[in-house]
């Protein structure tokens, strides 16, 4: 076991966000913003900013790591932009305010389409159809799911002829 092995997961995360030279076993080296450190294995998760907004992730396995050197600290915008890495497209922050708004929207609609709905849940977040569908937030034919393949085909597309309405 090296060295950066034997470190703790509080130890690894100081490395978090900022651009560091990795030194491994046969003299290699590999630059890059740290994304994350994996607590079981030590690896080390890298990612390199190219042109077009373009990302390379690199993954250097924790046995073989012999130094890591911090070169740059990341800035708030570098920290964003990490974050963003593994985020999808399309995700969107949505207030409580606008969940709510659009959970309530959806099911009106699917109740003045003689669907059953009813909100399921502690906090009664998720929308639950005919008993045998899920729809959890932000409400999207992406957060539909069952086990009855059909009805959740319907399903979706029915929420998405009904979002494209929307906008």
């Amino acid at each position: 076991m090296n060295d950066w092995q034997r470190k703790s997961p509080l130890e690894w995360e100081t490395y978090v966000n900022k651009m560091v030279k990795v030194a491994v076993i046969e003299k290699h080296e590999y630059e890059g913003w740290v994304v994350t450190v994996d607590p079981v294995s030590a690896s080390i998760v890298l990612a390199t900013f190219l042109e077009n907004e373009k990302v390379s992730i690199s993954v250097v396995l924790g046995h073989a790591v012999q130094e890591v050197k911090v070169l740059q600290e990341g800035d708030d915008e570098m920290k964003q932009r990490l974050s963003g890495i593994f985020a999808p497209e399309e995700s969107k922050a949505y207030s409580p305010e606008e969940l709510e708004k659009r959970k309530n929207d959806l099911k009106a609609w699917l109740e003045s389409n003689h669907i059953p709905v009813t909100e399921q849940g502690e906090s009664g977040r998720t929308l639950c159809v005919v008993g045998v569908l899920t729809i959890d937030p932000p409400y999207g034919p992406e957060e539909c799911s069952s086990s009855n393949e059909i009805i959740l085909s319907r399903v979706q597309g029915l929420i998405q002829g009904f979002l494209e309405k929307q906008q």
